[in-house]
């Protein structure tokens, strides 16, 4: 191969190959879209013009952006209902998805909410092709270590979390168990209704004002 080819071939391979490079190289990590997601969360939590009562609807749209980019809400509820999502409707799956989403939505704002300067340790990731677990520990003023790992799938380059373990209790499982008591007596209508209640009493300002705006 003379010397004219030779650089062709160098710079052709060059052209091909540094793209997919790039690309992988800026791919985040699991670990890396938890840290970033929690890390944006505290800067909205510290932000002294969304502080106060009077600022509490803009603060909790701005962390339910982050939340519905951190977590697959519609994971969440397939594996918490189990094997009845498999016996539901279109309508249906969309119905569970839309209410238990938002509530799922609105305890995470409300617990967030109340964070008082807690640190967050990230201890560890494993990832088995889609699947990841990203581990984490809450230190709390007192020194005691709280346990968090966030489950998650990719979608793309994008990771999201499916379920939550504190202290090794799943949060899916949590919700599946309970779930399940009203679901294996075949009462859809009641599930829907408790979860409406659940909403309500986690009711967001946010919404209200929408409500009242289109009446």
């Amino acid at each position: 191969m003379n010397h004219g080819r030779r650089l062709f071939v160098s710079a052709a391979t060059m052209i091909l190959t540094v793209p997919i490079a790039l690309a992988a190289w800026a791919a985040p990590t699991p670990t890396e879209q938890v840290r970033g997601a929690i890390q944006r969360v505290l800067r909205i939590l510290d932000d002294p013009e969304l502080r106060g009562e009077m600022r509490q609807a803009e603060r909790r749209v701005a962390i339910r952006k982050v939340a519905h980019e951190l977590f697959d809400f519609a994971e969440i509820t397939k594996r918490s209902i189990g094997h009845h999502w498999q016996q539901r409707t279109a309508a249906e799956r969309e119905e569970l998805v839309s209410l238990f989403g938002d509530l799922l939505e609105r305890t995470y704002v409300s617990r967030i909410e109340v964070y008082s300067g807690e640190k967050i340790a990230y201890v560890g990731e494993s990832v088995e092709t889609d699947q990841a677990v990203v581990r984490t520990r809450i230190v709390t003023r007192q020194g005691t270590e709280i346990p968090m790992d966030y489950r998650m799938l990719a979608h793309g380059t994008r990771w999201q979390a499916y379920d939550v373990t504190i202290e090794g209790v799943s949060l899916v499982a949590n919700y599946r168990s309970q779930f399940n008591k009203i679901l294996q007596t075949g009462n859809y209508p009641e599930l829907i209704k408790r979860l409406r209640i659940k909403l309500e009493e986690r009711a967001d300002p946010t919404d209200v004002k929408a409500r009242a705006a289109n009446n």
